[in-house]
């Protein structure tokens, strides 16, 4: 990411849709970010106008993803449990490298970077691992149970090698 100077927009994604980053300084004490309807506007101090801001952009793009994983990755994650009836001893969400989701000893841990796509994406991710986490294996008898619950999984984990998932 360039420093991105007053009014400069760049894109960044939620659930698979663009949103244009508009930065702009104001006399504010703190950073703030809004989220409207297409556009996340980030307001830094006017001291911040001369240095390189893009560490305390992408922090704050980073805080947000966090924010909208807390809440939209309880409402998939409660789907899943229901639809596969068992559900994981625990989830957290944390950041991994190249990775949107892993199981480890019976816990799984999900990328907060996976709200950049869309929500059957992000069904289909959570799908896959807590059959990890039923099957320990990815088998013939994982994918069956994965294509019985997400019988188009093929078509997500297709666009996701795409992405570089």
């Amino acid at each position: 990411m360039k420093n991105l100077k007053e009014n400069q927009i760049k894109a960044v994604k939620i659930f698979g849709a663009n949103y244009e980053l508009k930065v702009i300084y104001k006399r504010i004490k703190t950073p703030k970010l809004n989220l409207t309807e297409k556009q996340i506007e980030i307001c830094l101090p006017t001291k911040y106008k001369k240095i390189n801001n893009d560490l305390i952009i992408g922090m704050l793009i980073e805080k947000m993803y966090d924010a909208i994983a807390h809440k939209e990755l309880e409402i998939i994650m409660e789907k899943v449990r229901t639809t596969l009836k068992f559900a994981p001893e625990d989830y957290k969400i944390e950041r991994l490298d190249k990775r949107l989701g892993k199981v480890i000893a019976n816990k799984l841990i999900i990328n907060p970077e996976i709200v950049k796509y869309r929500k059957d994406i992000i069904e289909y991710v959570v799908f896959y691992e807590f059959c990890k986490l039923k099957i320990n294996k990815t088998g013939k008898k994982f994918y069956d149970m994965l294509k019985k619950y997400m019988p188009n999984y093929e078509n997500y984990a297709y666009e996701l090698v795409g992405e570089h998932y």
